[in-house]
């Protein structure tokens, strides 16, 4: 059987300008990163005139059997342009840390990828880059104005401006700076979070263009004075520059799937410890460009698809059409006790056990206003028997399943998936709404997030906790919406509790003000910023050939 990486190199690609024209894109609008991907200049795209439908894919909770989110995002929009309606792909880019940890690339699988797979997974057109590098100067302008004087008044002790890289390293969670000498600085703890975590990363994604990415990079607050005045960006004079370095960074990365069809790739913060979504800006020109426009959002849909409703679209003014969950047959025989080494063999009482968490995720998104449907990503070790049984589950709770073979024969096996999403869309049933409303308090948000989409008993903090979010509302910061991080493996904050664990607390130990991104950040139990690479990474089975192919990426 053939690897991603090898069906990917197999697959003759259409030069980029090609794909570029199938969507009426003028050629002075594309910027070409080689012969398989470009930037867009959106400036030079004219007014379409088109306002497409937007449809979600979302999923169960991850496990290490694997979901096909992104799979299957794929093998939807390719399904959709094979019966005839006008589709863009628009997703996340990968980083760098799961590439060579655990979790693998970003980028499909099967005959369901975007491509050129290698380089998407890699260094791709560099946004990543630029985005640790605006991040990381606003850190080193922090100690430089300290350094030379502190005429801000900024209390070393009170900086929450961290540094930034895009790779698993846990020896970097907690540092001491700043040693060896006057000439060094003034000596402070600090730390580093993976660059998906960053603010700035969250700027780009949820800005509507370069002015208001600047705007809200100005009032990143860096720290606070003795008394607990708020220092920004925009007070040390870090805005422009930070803007210059992301100039090219804001526009949308056009690519293609393996079927040729156009994909905008842009934008990567994770759903465990930020919102989870691809670009607005990459969202509203799929839109315009497009009759139908397939997204996703991060891990399970109790991450993603609730920073996805309660975030970004709350801030960007977007009405989705339609949801798709996906789940697989061996990921609910997991939630339903059994083991990874087990999952092979047929075990229909385990997938009966572990529907719990499928119908669990299908109730939340009821909670949202839009239609669902489950496409079940199908293995080769699934049995009849058991896919009856997913079925006869999302029946009984009103909603339809379809299985789906797109990571085996693309487009061909997602059609029935296709047709009923574009029948689900094209019926404007939908009636979305968020889940809180942006008058309540910042914890009675949390708390409301905790209780209705994990099903806690309730949320907790520590009085520094709730004393620090009082400060952020008296400071006029109080109607932001709340992006919870937790553990992406269970709706609790324990991983390992699979299925739908109900009678938990959702501890909160700390919270972070992201006052240019627009949200507050929770973070709950023992989630970590900065994540470590596993027993055995990705990495060690990564090289190049004898003939300087890479091999190892998956």
């Amino acid at each position: 059987m053939q690897t991603d990486i090898e069906i990917a190199r197999a697959t003759p690609l259409l030069p980029i300008a090609a794909v570029a024209a199938r969507l009426g894109i003028p050629d002075d609008a594309v910027e070409p990163y080689g012969r398989h991907k470009a930037k867009l200049d959106l400036a030079r795209i004219p007014n379409t005139g088109r306002d497409g439908k937007l449809i979600l894919v979302t999923a169960i909770n991850p496990t290490p059997a694997g979901e096909g989110k992104t799979t299957t995002s794929v093998g939807l929009a390719d399904a959709l342009n094979r019966i005839g309606r006008r589709t863009v792909l628009a997703l996340r880019e990968p980083s760098l840390g799961p590439c060579f940890g655990q979790k693998g690339g970003a980028t499909g699988g099967g005959h369901a990828q975007v491509v050129p797979m290698e380089d998407i997974n890699l260094h791709f057109t560099g946004d990543f880059h630029a985005i640790t590098a605006a991040h990381n100067l606003l850190a080193a302008m922090i100690d430089n104005h300290i350094h030379w004087g502190n005429s801000l008044g900024i209390d070393v002790r009170r900086i929450v401006w961290r540094r930034v890289i895009d790779m698993n390293d846990r020896a970097l969670r907690q540092v001491v700076q700043s040693v060896g000498g006057v000439a060094n600085g003034f000596p402070r703890e600090s730390g580093f979070d993976i660059t998906v975590a960053s603010e700035v990363m969250a700027i780009l994604c949820l800005a509507r263009d370069l002015a208001d990415m600047e705007e809200r990079l100005g009032r990143i607050i860096i720290g606070y004075t003795r008394d607990r005045v708020a220092v920004t960006a925009r007070d040390l004079k870090a805005d422009g520059a930070m803007t210059v370095l992301l100039a090219e960074a804001i526009k949308p990365n056009l690519v293609q799937t393996l079927e040729g069809n156009p994909a905008l790739l842009h934008g990567g913060p994770f759903a465990n410890i930020a919102h989870g979504c691809n670009s607005v800006i990459a969202t509203r020109a799929a839109l315009s460009l497009g009759d139908y426009v397939v997204t996703e959002a991060g891990f399970g849909a109790d991450l993603g698809a609730e920073k996805f409703f309660d975030i970004k679209c709350r801030q960007a003014g977007l009405r989705p059409d339609a949801v798709v969950l996906v789940a697989t047959v061996r990921a609910l025989k997991m939630n339903g006790g059994v083991a990874k080494s087990d999952l092979g063999h047929e075990n229909v009482e385990a997938v009966q056990r572990g529907t719990v968490n499928l119908v669990r995720h299908l109730e939340n998104l009821r909670q949202f206003g839009v239609p669902a449907v489950v496409a079940i990503n199908h293995f080769g070790t699934d049995t009849d028997a058991e896919i009856a049984a997913v079925d006869a589950a999302v029946t009984a709770h009103g909603a339809r399943a379809f299985l789906c073979r797109h990571w085996a024969d693309g487009s061909a096996g997602a059609l029935d998936l296709a047709a009923a999403v574009a029948d689900m869309a094209d019926a404007g049933t939908a009636q979305f709404a968020p889940l809180y409303d942006d008058a309540l308090s910042l914890f009675d948000k949390i708390d409301t997030v905790a209780r209705r989409i994990y099903r806690a008993d309730r949320a907790v903090a520590d009085p520094a906790v709730l004393s620090q979010l009082a400060r952020f509302e008296a400071a006029g910061f109080g109607h932001l919406p709340v992006c919870l991080a937790k553990t992406q493996y269970s709706f609790s904050t324990d991983p390992t509790r699979l299925g739908a664990p109900t009678g938990h607390v959702v501890p909160v130990r700390e919270v972070r003000l992201a006052a240019g991104a627009g949200f507050v950040v929770a973070i709950c139990g023992e989630i970590m910023t900065m994540p470590g690479l596993p027993r055995r990474p990705a990495a060690e089975q990564i090289r190049l050939d004898e003939n300087g192919a890479i091999i190892g990426l998956f």
